[in-house]
């Protein structure tokens, strides 16, 4: 039967060129029109009633790199076996073409998505990362339709970043490769993740370097006490903010949204609730006497109100007092002639000062910078905080950093007061 009604060749259809419809056989015809236009089509005859109507189902361009004679055989079996079954194949053709105008476009779906999982993440920076992914690195694929996402795409997006900017263009994968999979689990895609990174795009993307991980720039450690002293002189609000920062090993987020409700000042004690954690999980960090004095300073506010309020200039009076924006830190110290630095970097500045200046076992830091532990077993076990040997830490620190005209003055105090001592005993 196939035989029958194959009636063209490749070679016959490349050499047709006469107006008219060439047949193949079972419906199929290779159309050609005025201008050569050319094309594949299949008629059927579709009865209304008693009487009977000839249609015509388009199934593609014969021009040479369209659609090839054995596809439109393809296309044209599909086609009788529609009638067969009792389906019309030009209903059918439109209802998908309806399906598919009502199917998202990428950066239409993305977009929604971000919207929908925002409530995940504690903080508000993360929805504009997301949001930015989407609509600035991913703006070669927002027109394309979510469910013809292939690979091509994905690398298109990927391949300007990853030279250079791997961390980056590791993290808009994820994302890509999120939104792909919610797209699926919606019933709009099918197949495999294009996005997915083992066994797929590793095998055509280089290895991420250990070198492009992200690491935020870190003054040494020796040069923080310089830095403090010119610290102490500016009068700004904003850098008292990052003094505080400083003393603490707080990150940026947990100093600028500190609230007055969390701090115990008697005590000593700064309690940062797990909604404004990493880890979302409570931290109580040991106050030092500096860090006290800095809050006093501020003046205390309601339990709600925020401590490091930003200047008024430039505020909505309708939002109220604000805290200080991300970039407020970054600003003091592009100002104070910082460039290889960053606000989160005293974190690391403490760590290497506890590693190489003192004999705290690690852990000790560890907790101070609220870091997960990530041996399982230990973590198991440990149910304290190590308040008491951060608090001796922190102190430590705060010694370390406090400028050397402080350090003069508080070893000639301690001088003093042994001296007078001696003289009363």
């Amino acid at each position: 039967m196939a035989k029958q009604i194959e009636r063209l060749s490749a070679l016959g259809v490349k050499a047709l060129k006469k107006p008219g419809r060439h047949a193949d056989g079972g419906g199929l015809y290779l159309s050609i029109g005025r201008g050569h236009r050319r094309r594949w089509v299949f008629l059927y005859w579709r009865r209304c009633g008693k009487s009977r109507t000839l249609c015509e189902l388009g199934l593609g361009s014969a021009h040479e790199g369209h659609v090839r004679l054995a596809e439109a055989r393809e296309k044209a079996d599909a086609a009788r076996r529609m009638l067969r079954d009792g389906t019309d194949p030009l209903e059918a053709k439109r209802k998908a073409a309806k399906e598919a105008a009502s199917i998202s476009k990428f950066g239409e779906f993305a977009d929604a998505l971000v919207e929908n999982i925002a409530s995940e993440f504690k903080n508000p920076k993360h929805v504009d990362q997301w949001r930015m992914t989407f609509k600035t690195y991913c703006a070669a694929i927002r027109d394309v339709r979510i469910d013809r996402v292939d690979t091509d795409h994905v690398l298109t997006v990927l391949r300007p970043l990853w030279e250079d900017r791997q961390e980056t263009g590791s993290r808009v994968r994820q994302r890509i490769e999120r939104a792909l999979n919610a797209a699926k689990a919606q019933g709009m895609r099918e197949g495999e993740n294009p996005a997915r990174w083992r066994g797929h795009l590793d095998t055509m993307l280089a290895k991420r370097h250990k070198l492009q991980r992200g690491h935020h720039k870190a003054m040494p450690y020796a040069d923080v006490p310089a830095f403090m002293s010119e610290l102490r002189t500016r009068e700004a609000p904003a850098a008292r903010a990052l003094e505080f920062l400083i003393l603490t090993a707080s990150r940026s987020s947990e100093a600028r949204g500190a609230k007055w409700g969390e701090f115990d000042l008697e005590g000593g004690i700064w309690t940062i609730p797990k909604e404004r954690m990493k880890a979302n999980r409570e931290h109580r960090v040991p106050l030092t006497q500096r860090a006290r004095t800095i809050l006093r300073e501020v003046g205390a506010g309601a339990p709600d109100q925020f401590v490091f309020i930003a200047p008024a200039s430039g505020r909505s009076k309708k939002t109220g007092p604000q805290p200080f924006s991300e970039g407020a830190f970054k600003e003091m110290l592009e100002r104070m002639g910082v460039a290889d630095a960053t606000p989160h970097g005293f974190r690391s500045s403490f760590k290497d000062w506890s590693a190489e200046c003192t004999s705290f076992p690690n852990l000790v830091s560890e907790m101070a910078l609220a870091h997960k532990i990530e041996d399982k077993t230990e973590a198991a076990y440990r149910r304290g905080d190590l308040f008491q040997k951060r608090a001796k830490q922190m102190l430590a620190w705060e010694r370390f950093c406090s400028p050397p005209e402080q350090k003069k003055k508080a070893s000639a105090a301690k001088a003093h007061s042994e001296k007078a001592r001696e003289v009363a005993a």
